[in-house]
């Protein structure tokens, strides 16, 4: 029981609306429909700019699986590039800073260090820019704008309804799921991508909007796209090394997620060392746009020229398709892609590009899986080795290293291909891959960024047993019940009353004014200060209640009352102050 005293403060209005479970979960709901509408906006709008700067049409059908033909434009495909860059760097610049790059750090950031507040603007440039930079051919993905995209609505719709931080909070991360889940298909591995990359508390409270927000915009995305999941996989027979696992073959995986941490830190370092060198050139920031996107369109014409295909241009799915389905597997073209790749990546958010780092880091893990396989293949013909094998977990161990995320990325890779024959190799290479590059790199791609600016995002867990313990625990005594008037007749104020702590519940009349600290021989003789406003609790409620109320109420202290007893002075039986919440909270520290 929370109720609050008769008291001259107790009747303060709380700050925030109290939202229930219930309440949480039809706003997630319609986070998830909102979301799930955005990313299908987003993805045909990204096709309308795809098909007008590379077909020359207007047209919404784009399959980023399947390549795109050469443009009737001839060589001047080259500045599709140029022109789309320097339109969002206008909105960009003009609108909403926090859509440059590649979006969930700005996502982290609103969580840890402004209490999940993210501006509406933000979800229309974020929008528009993406979709022009994807289109127009810069090398990024499109999970990073429409994670920033769903979180803002999340983060507009809980100050709509005037939800506590916390709350904000968790509709900003059950914005991010439902981006995820509606654009790659994979409900479960956006959960897990809350959870491990936005969530601060993980309890039921915070999961079942998330829940509730990914499987809907799943759903809604498959109203759009169907259920096919994001990628084809090419039907290949596994030697009996792969199913069942050889465990000959274990220490394989171990060096190949050795390989793969290593990649994951050269991306994560030299983006940002790329976004340093554009960042430290002092020219106008428009000429230094153009130059880097110039670059991007002559690679991609080259690449055009020379294999059929644009490669390094927008998400690379297709690119990703052809090493799945068998049709890329020479080592050396893999690795020349994967170089590439990473370097038009890097120029394209250092140059102000707006767009995710999710895809691209598909795109390095299947390049490199692939020549890893293809190289063992060429190596050691007769154990049947695979370039697609190794090209899946590639996926799973640049995705999981590079982001930190080593659950969201082994389940999204099953979801996102429907494979789930390599289970043991991918968590084996993936937990090594993580292990490599937090060695050289305590940071990931999402947080290097923030510490750079000295926001430092925690990304350990850890589950405190100070919320759910009781208050009977950690409540100390209440002994008396005084009138405000004895204490200022016959007693006297002392701040130095021993270790003891007891208190005595101080009334004037039939109101409550607060408690003070007593001396165990004498209460009404020596006492400490008057500490108000109070409220009451229950002796069996978890502190995480108490603490909220206080918090609502910036209550100083609580009155301890026992179970279906009236709030009176008298029915009191302890005090739980913010000193013994402290105490508590050490307490499980040093456990």
């Amino acid at each position: 029981m929370n109720e609050s005293l008769p008291t001259d403060t107790a009747d303060a209005a709380p700050d925030h609306r109290r939202a229930s479970v219930i309440t949480l979960s039809f706003i997630a709901i319609g986070i998830g429909v909102v979301t799930g509408l955005g990313a299908i906006a987003l993805r045909y709008l990204i096709s309308i700019i795809h098909n007008f700067f590379f077909l020359g049409e207007f047209s919404t059908f784009y399959d980023a699986n399947i390549a795109t033909p050469p443009a009737p434009f001839g060589p001047l495909v080259i500045l599709a590039p140029v022109v789309g860059g320097a339109i969002v760097l206008w909105m960009v610049r003009r609108f909403a800073p926090e859509a440059k790059g590649h979006g969930v750090p700005e996502v982290m950031d609103a969580i840890y260090y402004k209490n999940g507040r993210i501006r509406p603007q933000v979800v229309i440039v974020k929008s528009l820019a993406s979709a022009m930079s994807i289109g127009s051919g810069a090398s990024v993905g499109r999970e990073g704008p429409i994670i920033q995209i769903g979180s803002g609505i999340g983060s507009v719709l809980g100050q709509l309804f005037n939800l506590r931080s916390w709350q904000v909070i968790t509709m900003v991360a059950a914005g991010a799921g439902a981006g995820i889940a509606a654009t790659f298909n994979t409900p479960l591995g956006a959960v897990l991508f809350a959870v491990e990359l936005m969530l601060p508390e993980f309890s039921a409270r915070t999961l079942i909007p998330v829940v509730l927000a990914t499987g809907t915009a799943t759903y809604v995305g498959r109203l759009a796209f169907g259920m096919a999941p994001a990628f084809l996989v090419a039907a290949h027979e596994r030697p009996e090394l792969f199913v069942p696992l050889s465990v000959d073959m274990l220490p394989l995986y171990v060096i190949f997620g050795l390989v793969s941490g290593v990649a994951a830190t050269i991306f994560v370092r030299g983006l940002y060392r790329i976004e340093d060198v554009f960042d430290g050139w002092k020219a106008n920031p428009y000429l230094k746009n153009a130059a880097g996107m110039l670059a991007l369109g002559i690679l991609m014409y080259v690449l055009m020229q020379t294999t059929g295909m644009y490669h390094t241009a927008g998400v690379g799915y297709a690119t990703i398709e052809a090493i799945l389905t068998g049709q890329l597997a020479a080592p050396g073209f893999l690795l020349l892609l994967f170089v590439l790749k990473m370097l038009a990546t890097s120029v394209s958010l250092g140059a102000g590009a707006s767009g995710g780092v999710f895809s691209p880091s598909l795109f390095l893990g299947a390049a490199l899986g692939g020549a890893f396989g293809a190289t063992l293949d060429l190596m050691f013909p007769h154990l049947g080795f695979h370039s697609v094998t190794f090209a899946l977990i590639g996926m799973a161990g640049i995705v999981g290293a590079s982001t930190g995320a080593a659950l969201t990325s082994i389940m999204m890779l099953f979801e996102m291909t429907g494979d789930y024959t390599i289970t043991v190799a991918a968590i084996i290479a993936v937990v090594v891959a993580i292990g490599v590059r937090r060695r050289l790199s305590s940071d990931d791609i999402y947080t290097l960024k923030l510490t750079r600016r000295g926001h430092r995002i925690p990304r350990e867990s850890r589950s405190h047993m100070f919320a759910i313990r009781h208050i009977k625990e950690m409540m100390e005594p209440a002994v008396a019940v005084i009138e405000k008037e004895d204490l200022g007749e016959r007693g006297m104020v002392d701040t130095q009353l021993g270790a003891e702590r007891q208190y005595a519940v101080v009334t004037e009349g039939r109101n409550v004014v607060g408690i003070v600290r007593v001396h165990p021989e004498d209460p009404t003789k020596r006492h400490g200060p008057l500490i108000h406003p109070v409220g009451y609790v229950q002796e069996t409620s978890f502190l995480q209640n108490a603490m909220t109320n206080m918090a609502d109420r910036d209550h100083a202290a609580l009155l301890v009352l026992p179970d279906k007893t009236m709030p009176r002075p008298e029915n009191v039986i302890g005090v739980l102050t913010r000193d013994s919440i402290a105490a508590a909270v050490l307490r499980d520290y040093r456990s």
